[in-house]
């Protein structure tokens, strides 16, 4: 990120496809205010706070587990048929504290690992180096997860005796792939959690987005016993600057001292000891959006799942015009999300992206971040959130040109 940042900045001019942040044209100043103030009349009116109390909720530290756990969970019931107890969720400062606070809680010894679907999100594997846990790789392959990969990795781990801890996805238009799995593989997914005594880590920034194609479940909504850890942000379907995320860990935990607890319960304890809290403020406004919008955000993200699925639609004709004469170029093609895959026949590096970047006025992201096999070497991701439909095509253009350029000294 810190890179792709870099490059945006010493070509301010260049048409950027690397940025996986919402759409900023809807974001207004005003509304932060009107959020706050929505969810004091909440407390009041219907928690029956009074003006003391009020400030109190929104100026000092708080609970760890956040205040606005009864909303979320309002939320996932509506939006996503996931039921589950308010206790059971951890309001945290973005995802990534999420993904830190589970893997630490899981990380018993060094014999735990982590799988993940690769590529993945990089976050997740700066999460596993932050709490020392080891990472197995599972090849995505063109169904989201290859089956018989994971077998192998569950295998192999037990072999060396390590212990598979958990397995995490992102199931619906995942970053950077743009894949979601089947409600077929969910299950399956579900079935293998039981057998092989691992969880589920399942995050879910991108699953509003969706296109023509009906809604998949979550797994967290087809678990019936327990299996799935649910990792949720507010970063694309409220706002990034309010990092505000979550957790549902309705898990039962024994031993200890405790005894019997929630799961959530022990991320709490974790998560004191990094941030006490999440900013009561920023969760005022998260829970302001939620309430504008009697708990549902697909009702408040209509706008932008419009637009993303505008972008997406434009970002595939544009290809299919400028490429489909191309021997080696192919792409995928997402019903929604916010990411689509090219496939390229030349490496794609750093390097290759500072050229395309400086003489061809045009950003992507090298999909070699992500992964490490072969073919994401050739592979990058284009993000469809932040351009109009003529800078897309006037990118994609760009794009074709600085293939050409290179096509000639293929690797």
């Amino acid at each position: 990120m810190t890179f792709l940042n870099e490059v945006s900045h010493r070509y301010p001019k260049a048409i950027s496809f690397a940025a996986g942040r919402p759409y900023e044209g809807f974001f207004a100043i005003e509304d932060v205010h009107r959020y706050i103030e929505r969810y004091c009349a909440y407390l009041k009116e219907e928690r029956g706070f009074s003006d003391a109390e009020v400030r109190r909720a929104l100026f000092q530290y708080g609970r760890t587990k956040g205040i606005i756990h009864e909303l979320i969970a309002r939320n996932l019931e509506l939006d996503e048929a996931i039921r589950v107890d308010p206790e059971s969720v951890v309001v945290t400062v973005g995802c990534q504290e999420a993904m830190v606070t589970v893997l630490r809680a899981l990380r018993t010894d060094e014999r735990d690992v982590l799988m993940m679907v690769s590529p993945s999100y990089v976050g997740i594997t700066g999460a596993a180096r932050l709490v020392d846990m080891r990472v197995a790789t599972v090849v995505s392959g063109d169904r989201g997860v290859d089956f018989e990969s994971l077998d192998a990795v569950i295998r192999e781990t037990r072999e060396n005796g390590l212990r598979p801890r958990a397995l995490y996805v992102v199931p619906d238009y995942s970053n950077p792939t743009g894949q979601t799995l089947s409600e077929e593989d969910r299950r399956r997914l579900l079935h293998r959690s039981r057998a092989e005594g691992f969880l589920i880590l399942e995050d879910n920034p991108y699953g509003l987005f969706h296109g023509v194609l009906e809604r998949q479940r979550t797994i967290k909504a087809l678990d019936r016993d327990r299996r799935v850890v649910y990792l949720g942000s507010f970063a694309k379907t409220g706002l990034p600057g309010a990092r505000v995320g979550y957790v549902v860990a309705d898990q039962i935990v024994t031993g200890g001292v405790e005894g019997t607890q929630l799961l959530a319960d022990q991320l709490a304890k974790i998560k004191s000891m990094v941030t006490v809290n999440t900013s009561p403020i920023a969760q005022a406004v998260v829970a302001g959006r939620l309430l504008e919008n009697d708990c549902s955000l697909v009702e408040a993200n209509r706008r932008e799942t419009a637009l993303y699925q505008d972008n997406m639609r434009c970002v595939q004709a544009a290809l299919e015009r400028h490429f489909a004469d191309i021997p080696g170029v192919s792409w995928n093609r997402p019903d929604g999300g916010l990411f689509i895959v090219v496939d390229l026949p030349f490496a794609a590096r750093d390097d290759e992206l500072e050229h395309c970047a400086q003489d061809h006025d045009v950003i992507w992201t090298p999909m070699a971040h992500f992964g490490s096999d072969k073919r994401s070497q050739r592979q990058i991701r284009l993000s469809v959130s932040q351009l109009s439909n003529a800078e897309i095509d006037l990118g994609v253009e760009r794009l074709r040109s600085f293939v050409d350029e290179r096509s000639g000294s293929t690797e």
